[in-house]
């Protein structure tokens, strides 16, 4: 049997002793990348063809077009033409691999990590592994909210609105009514300005239609930042208009105010506010997320790894970390490069160029970040724009807007059912259809978790 094994198998279906998880045995250095996201494709990318075995690990089996997860979690997309699978995203690179697993922990001194599936040696790590939403150590906050870092969260978000609004029409509780159909975000950068907009067209335009039976104006939609702007990484003008638009879109926009509590039905501010509500929804901070086995002492703020110029995690040879899970600290950027899209696939780019040489024994020139600008939306035809020195909002900022996300969804298909989606939603006000597949089931409380 064992030789029937051996004749039926080539050398490329071997696998090395040192594995757990098969591979094909190869010559060549293996590049492991932990995450399939901005940063880690736009490696993968780089590196296809090239003379080395580059393994993607990913809990996952498809990339996630994070920007338009508010619109899945608002029913204007649905989740399949905003991912795209691995195995079709690397088909006919024959030296790239994909397993799908979830890395527990790196073994820095054997070279090896260490997965659920088994164990893998490696000649260079990069991890991208991204963040996870930070809730500060607000244990209530966490248990009850609802996050929206992955389409998980978004797919729970819009089923626990289509629920909660449904309960609303059923109840004849007007406590309970107004706390089912007020929806609270928390953080006003572009993912919690983007919800809200997102909302408040929602209430406008489709409150109307499947809820005849009470009027729009029962649900409210508060915005909440605890700093006196919103857009705070973008310039003065794109934040004052942001404001003005979802003003006139009636969101409820409370400035220099920030979550204290919150039990599942009532959130309570640091100024004593109450607002009734069983639709929190946090994006007010993230934190890097990696496995174990990585120096505490590399660990910089926002749970980010160190890394010098060369994007080389410090204290390590093989090891390198890209997108929002690195933090490159220089005298130009002493709180390391901004934790959005453009910088993870930049940094993908050129760490592809820096490994190639690496193994050539060839120098490198530092990772130099070019801000090429910063757009948000805040509903149809409302979008701010900071490019360089133009900045402007309005129609044309919204049509940019578009255009770059539609051209960066991976997929002609995914790009063909957004871009038809959007084309109906601009001409008629109409989504996607408001389906409850599966119930959504909130998290238990803290306090029951511990009994």
């Amino acid at each position: 049997m064992n030789a029937n094994h051996s004749n039926n198998n080539t050398k490329e279906s071997a696998c090395k002793v040192t594995d757990e998880i098969c591979l094909p045995d190869s010559n060549l250095p293996r590049v492991i990348i932990i995450g399939g996201g901005f940063a880690g494709l736009a490696l993968v990318e780089k590196l296809k063809h090239k003379e080395v075995q580059v393994v993607l690990f990913d809990k996952n089996n498809f990339h996630q077009f994070q920007p338009l997860f508010y619109q899945v979690a608002t029913s204007a997309l649905e989740p399949d033409s905003i991912v795209f699978p691995f195995r079709k995203q690397i088909s006919g690179y024959k030296n790239v691999l994909f397993r799908l697993a979830e890395v527990e922990e790196i073994q820095p001194s054997t070279n090896t990590i260490i997965t659920n599936k088994g164990r893998v040696h490696f000649d260079y790590l990069v991890l991208a592994t991204g963040t996870t939403t930070n809730f500060f150590g607000m244990d209530n906050v966490e248990s009850h909210s609802l996050g929206m870092k992955n389409i998980r969260d978004s797919l729970n978000i819009r089923h626990m609105m289509l629920q909660n609004l449904e309960q609303a029409a059923i109840t004849c509780d007007d406590k309970e009514r107004d706390a089912l159909t007020n929806f609270v975000i928390v953080g006003g950068g572009p993912a919690g300005v983007e919800m809200a907009g997102a909302l408040a067209e929602f209430r406008k335009y489709i409150l109307p239609k499947d809820y005849p039976e009470y009027p729009s104006s029962i649900m409210n939609i508060y915005l909440i930042e605890a700093i006196d702007e919103l857009l705070s990484t973008m310039s003065d003008k794109a934040s004052s208009k942001t404001l003005e638009y979802l003003k006139d879109l009636e969101v409820k926009v409370l400035l220099n105010e920030s979550v204290s509590n919150y039990d599942g039905s009532q959130v309570v501010t640091n100024c004593d506010k109450i607002i009734l509500t069983k639709n929190l929804i946090w994006t007010a901070g993230v934190k890097g997320q990696f496995p174990k086995g990585i120096d505490k002492k590399h660990v910089v703020k926002g749970n980010r790894l160190k890394t010098d110029s060369f994007l080389m995690v410090e204290g390590y040879k093989n090891i390198f970390a890209i997108g929002d899970i690195a933090a490159v600290i220089t005298e130009e950027t002493p709180k390391g490069h901004p934790q959005v899209a453009q910088t993870a696939i930049q940094q993908g780019k050129y760490l592809g160029n820096v490994l190639l040489k690496i193994i050539k024994d060839e120098g490198v020139n530092s990772f130099e970040y070019k801000d090429k600008g910063s757009l948000a939306t805040v509903g149809k035809r409302k979008a701010v724009a900071d490019l360089g020195k133009f900045k402007f909002a309005g129609y044309f900022a919204w049509l940019l807007w578009s255009v770059v996300h539609l051209l960066s969804i991976s997929g002609f298909r995914n790009r063909l059912m957004v871009g038809f989606n959007w084309a109906v939603s601009y001409f008629t006000y109409e989504k996607s259809n408001r389906l409850i597949i599966r119930n959504f089931k909130p998290k238990p409380s803290v306090n029951n978790t511990k009994k």
